[in-house]
């Protein structure tokens, strides 16, 4: 199938230099790029009602439980 879409040049642009970085067509690089956006649109729902289902007292009271240490001298910045 054959869709016709207007693109800025700058994206083109991006999309025509990812392509070569990856010894790919243009073409793969959109289909790969509008195949993340379906999908991450198709989860984000999924991950809201999953949200809501959470019980954020039990949470609380999990997280209440972690000792509060300082961070180790290399995990500082």
């Amino acid at each position: 199938m054959t869709l016709q879409v207007n693109i800025p040049d700058s994206l083109v642009r991006q999309a025509g230099e990812l392509a070569e970085r990856q010894h790919v067509n243009v073409d793969q690089v959109m289909v790969a790029a509008l195949t993340a956006q379906i999908s991450s649109a198709s989860t984000r729902p999924s991950i809201a009602d999953r949200a809501r289902r959470v019980n954020w007292e039990r949470v609380n009271e999990i997280l209440d439980r972690v000792p509060t240490n300082p961070p180790a001298p290399e995990d500082q910045a």
